[in-house]
């Protein structure tokens, strides 16, 4: 008799690390889709945004140029380049530092899996 209750506490302690194992890859699953979307709307954003800018300062500089071509128009063109080259490095800098950050990827299921075993430890 206290076999039979030995092995169900056993089939029970079981079943509810395979239920927990379950709840924690659905997390993992819903984490790892919201990721994707976040990348995907970042990069179409970012895309529009950068062909956008580049654009304008790219017809902005020729505006300037032509406005200054009788009189200035190499000091015209050397401040633009240079003005897209600073802005570029700066660009190059802030993503250089974001893929040395990281991502935060899957952090709430490695808390709930940090909660889970604090839990079970004695």
């Amino acid at each position: 008799m206290e076999t039979s209750r030995l092995s169900a506490s056993v089939r029970g302690l079981a079943a509810t690390l395979i239920e927990l194992a379950q709840v924690r890859l659905e997390l993992l699953s819903v984490e790892a889709q919201e990721e994707v979307l976040r990348v995907a709307g970042l990069l179409a954003y970012g895309a529009i945004a950068l062909v956008c800018l580049a654009l304008g300062l790219g017809f902005l500089a020729i505006l300037i140029t032509v406005a200054l071509w009788d009189t200035h128009r190499m000091l015209a063109l050397a401040v633009f380049a240079v003005l897209f080259l600073l802005c570029g490095l700066v660009a190059a800098w802030r993503a250089r530092e974001r893929v040395l950050r990281g991502s935060r990827l899957f952090s709430a299921s490695i808390d709930e899996l940090r909660q889970d075993r604090e839990a079970l430890e004695p």
